[in-house]
Parts: structure tokens; C-alpha cells; sequence
């Protein structure tokens, strides 16, 4: 027999995850009303959804475009779906919104790890191991310390692996995961460009993020 769900604890659910009503409620009722189990299970859930749906086609979508800061700093991104049925969504087009926004805060260099050059991995990896060297530590685990700093590089400059500009819990590839699962089709992102007025990108960047996160 289903637990007595409230509306309240659907309606947090839902505002955290953007999952759908049915799907919230579900998940409070299938991890007994525990918040963060039904974080998990909506996760899981997601992508397993994901999965099935990575090899279909995605040449519907649009091409979204960011301008921030009185024309400062602006960001094209092509985002990609199945229909033009759900590219035309108010879900979709607030997807798109929100990793554009993303971009423009975070301002990563790669879509996916897969993006980027072969030679800029082994020159990453070659200082990680050096820095390993120059700290002292062990021959044998000196391997496992650069994959680690490795991991760390793909995280800040990974579109998909970054920490999500608006809930730091999540990254963009979950919130991708959580979106093929609430719109029930493959979304991708292909391609974005990000320009801005003048220089100090890392000094811009943590200024805008803050900005952002004040925002919320």
C-alpha cells in the first residue's frame, strides 16, 4: 500500500529536479518519503533513460542565444532534441536558457572530455605528474595522482562535468539526464561559442557566477 504523500513534498521535489508531478510523488512513495532516496531514485532513474534514448538521432532544437551585462559577454549554444515538437516546448527553450547562462558564468572550453585534443590531455597529465614528482610522492602511486588532478581538469573545463551554475549538487550532464527523462527524448548538446568585451576572463567569471548565484 502507497504512503500518504503531500503536495508540499512533491512540489520540493519538483522544484529541485524539474522532474514531473507523477514522477516526484512516485519516487517519495517508493523511498518512503525520504528526500534524499527520492533525489537518488529520480537520478538513477533519469539515467537509465538517457541510456536508451543515446543513440537516437538529435537534429531538431535550437540555437539559443545569452547576452549578459548590457552586451559585456554574449553565448550561442546549439542545443539538439529529437522534434521540433520539443524544441518548441517552454521546457526546452528554458534548458537551452539555462546552459547558456551556464556557459556565460562558467566559461568552459569543451563540450565532453571526448572534445578535447589528444595533445592536450598528455600535456595536462605531463605536469600532474611532474607536480607528483617535485611533492615527493611515491613512484607507484604517482600514476593515480595525475589520473586523479586529470579528472579534476576535465571537471573545470567540461561543459558536461561542470557543477551546474544553479544547484551545485548537480552537474549539466545531470541536468541534461534529468531533462531526456522528463521530456522523453535524446538532447544533446553540439556546439556553443562564448564572447566577451575586453580581458580578465578569470577575474569576469567568478565576479559573473557570484552574480548569478545572488540572483537565485
Amino acid at each position: 500500500m502507497n504512503m500518504e504523500i503531500s503536495a508540499q513534498q512533491v512540489k520540493e521535489l519538483r522544484e529541485k529536479t524539474g522532474a514531473g508531478i507523477m514522477d516526484c510523488k512516485k519516487a517519495l512513495q517508493e523511498s518512503g518519503g525520504d528526500f534524499e532516496k527520492a533525489l537518488t531514485y529520480l537520478r538513477e532513474k533519469g539515467l537509465a533513460t538517457a541510456r536508451k534514448k543515446a543513440g537516437r538521432t538529435t537534429s531538431e532544437g535550437v540555437v539559443y542565444s545569452y547576452i549578459h551585462g548590457g552586451g559585456k559577454i554574449g553565448v550561442l549554444v546549439e542545443l539538439n532534441c529529437e522534434t521540433d515538437f520539443v524544441a518548441k516546448t517552454d521546457d526546452f527553450q528554458s534548458l537551452a536558457k539555462d546552459i547558456a547562462m551556464h556557459i556565460a558564468a562558467m566559461s568552459p572550453l569543451y563540450v565532453k572530455r571526448e572534445d578535447i585534443p589528444v595533445e592536450v590531455i598528455d600535456r595536462e597529465k605531463e605536469i600532474y605528474i611532474n607536480q607528483a614528482k617535485a611533492e615527493g610522492k611515491p613512484e607507484k602511486v604517482i600514476e593515480r595522482i595525475a589520473e586523479g588532478r586529470l579528472g579534476k581538469f576535465f571537471s573545470e573545463v567540461c561543459l558536461l562535468e561542470q557543477p551546474f551554475v544553479k544547484n551545485q549538487d548537480i552537474t549539466v550532464g545531470d541536468l541534461l539526464t534529468e531533462a531526456i527523462s522528463r521530456l522523453g527524448e535524446n538532447i544533446t548538446v553540439r556546439r556553443f561559442v562564448r564572447y566577451r568585451v575586453g580581458e580578465g576572463i578569470e577575474k569576469e567569471k567568478d565576479d559573473f557566477a557570484k552574480e548569478v548565484m545572488a540572483q537565485l
